[in-house]
């Protein structure tokens, strides 16, 4: 049985074009499996204990994971590792750690530390977390040194044998040795001749000590491999070089790669119109397509182990608006149906393009001057996105997604699907409305007629509501905002009654939520 979904478009001049959508009540061949955990989240390594807290656990932080979890049931797996993974080195005198950073500036107002040295108590703050977390740590291929990098893995095993992390229910899932090792040779880690088949050689001289020392084993604490940043070094050439068929090689059970869809590492100007675009979102991630079905022939997991809007901690008037969140909305969810399990969405202090900053910050993260008084912690534009894609998976476990083919530039779609029958769709516009557009707010609207049959004559509706692209505050979705004191939902759950006959309409720069 099919039902029929069909769209009115109505520009800003009131012309009206139809848009017909195919619909099917139950998931297509095509469908992938919903994970709870497809949002994730992946810690800038070197400032860890500002994300957990040291004495007692930071509050905002657990809040705010805590709300997502609410949602699916699950909550966000955490991986901590990233640039700082390959800056750290482990000291039996250290009980937490010890950093040090360059100056901050103005495209880089909050500087990722340039050498962390860690003890056996900074791992334990993984108690913090919520219970039932599942975590990846990484672990410094960088520095080429195995003793490091064996003390780095035995710390982050005893970590989680201890009693006070176990007590919390927080889980070690797996171990990643070294990020971005495509780049080593750009960053200084490595020569400029530095080769896919040196790292391979690299790669095992160190997972095979860190393995036998840590204890890993299949059906335990297993590895994460990859972590490349671009297409320099790929999982098919490593897989071709036969990295899965030596003994650390067999405990991979994860291949993660790391996307972002620009760089503002030396500045430069972005266009959020430009970035809020169907199209480009569909472009980057169509990139890992051979990556993935190499990586599932093998028998392997596949995730964006770390991603986000564009690199080096954002750009602003991009990373840090509203617009953004309508993209995190389409790209996780079109990760999604190309068969990537998690997307774990990069977090920092102080980066534009946070979800939720955990801490009070002294100066802005869009241009370092100084903030007086400092910024409370509170969340960002982008955790509204996360709130829409954790009440589209729901709590069963087994949702199923799939894209819906709509023919507009601007509008993207999914229908989610549990026990084989629609549950829930969501839809998202892209049209920009900036603070400087002007005339009518185009909208499009959604006239939705399904065949007889169907049994669906009613829906309700969530709005992710927001004023203007580039705003960077004062979202809500269903009537609620998030941007209180403690992270939780603040304001009356606001829901409207669909009926099919008659549709709705969807802003510009708007995303709707509908439950059948």
């Amino acid at each position: 049985m099919r039902a029929q979904l069909s769209l009115a478009l109505l520009s800003s001049s009131l012309s009206v074009s139809a848009v017909n959508v195919s619909v099917s009540s139950t998931p297509p061949g095509t469908s992938q499996n919903l994970l709870s955990t497809l949002l994730s989240f992946s810690i800038e390594q070197d400032r860890w204990p500002d994300w957990t807290g040291i004495d007692r656990r930071n509050q905002f932080t657990f809040n705010a994971l805590d709300n997502y979890a609410q949602l699916t049931g699950t909550p966000s797996k955490i991986r901590v590792g990233a640039d700082s993974e390959d800056h750290t080195t482990w000291s039996p005198t250290v009980t937490i750690n010890s950093d040090s950073f360059p100056p901050p500036n103005s495209v880089t107002p909050y500087p990722e530390a340039t050498q962390i040295v860690v003890g056996d108590g900074y791992y334990q703050l993984s108690k913090f977390l919520l219970p039932g977390t599942h975590m990846t740590w990484g672990v410094n291929l960088g520095l080429d040194n195995v003793t490091n990098a064996v003390n780095m893995a035995k710390s982050i095993v005893k970590a989680f044998g201890a009693s006070a992390v176990k007590a919390a229910g927080v889980t070690l899932d797996m171990i990643e040795i070294g990020n971005e090792a495509d780049l080593y040779k750009n960053n200084g880690l490595r020569p400029s001749n530095w080769t896919v088949q040196q790292y391979v050689v690299d790669w095992e001289s160190l997972a095979g000590p860190v393995s036998e020392a840590a204890g890993l084993r299949r059906g335990g604490v297993t590895f994460q491999g990859a972590a490349f940043a671009g297409t320099g070094f790929t999982p098919r050439q490593i897989f071709d070089l036969g990295i899965l068929d030596g003994t650390p090689g067999k405990l991979i059970t994860t291949i993660s790669q790391h996307r972002y869809s620009g760089a503002f590492c030396s500045g430069g100007d972005f266009a959020l119109s430009s970035f809020m675009s169907k199209a480009s979102v569909r472009s980057n991630l169509t990139l890992w397509l051979p990556d993935i079905a190499a990586s599932k022939q093998h028998g392997l997991r596949y995730i964006l182990g770390e991603t986000g809007s564009i690199a080096c901690h954002g750009a602003p008037g991009v990373s840090n608006t509203a617009g953004a969140a309508l993209w995190v909305i389409d790209y996780a969810l079109q990760a999604a149906t190309l068969g990537i399990e998690e997307t774990f969405f990069h977090e920092g202090i102080g980066y534009k393009y946070n979800f939720f900053q955990p801490i009070s910050l002294n100066r802005s993260v869009v241009d370092g001057s100084p903030l007086d008084p400092p910024q409370p912690p509170h969340v960002m534009p982008s955790y509204y996105a996360g709130i829409v894609i954790n009440t589209l998976i729901g709590q069963t476990g087994s949702a199923k997604i799939v894209e819906l083919v709509v023919p507009d530039d601007n509008v993207s779609g999914y229908a989610v699907y549990e026990k084989n029958v629609l549950k829930r769709a969501v839809f998202v516009n892209f049209h920009a409305w900036l603070l400087s557009s002007t005339g009518t707010r185009p909208s499009v609207h959604l006239d939705l007629s399904f065949t007889s049959g169907s049994g669906v004559k009613n829906a309700t509706a969530k709005r992710l509501v927001i004023q203007h692209a580039d705003d960077t505050q004062n979202l809500t979705f269903g009537g609620q905002s998030y941007e209180t004191s403690d992270a939780r939902a603040g304001g009356k759950i606001t829901q409207e009654s669909v009926d099919i006959s008659k549709g709705l309409d969807l802003l510009a720069t708007e995303a709707v939520l509908l439950s059948f």
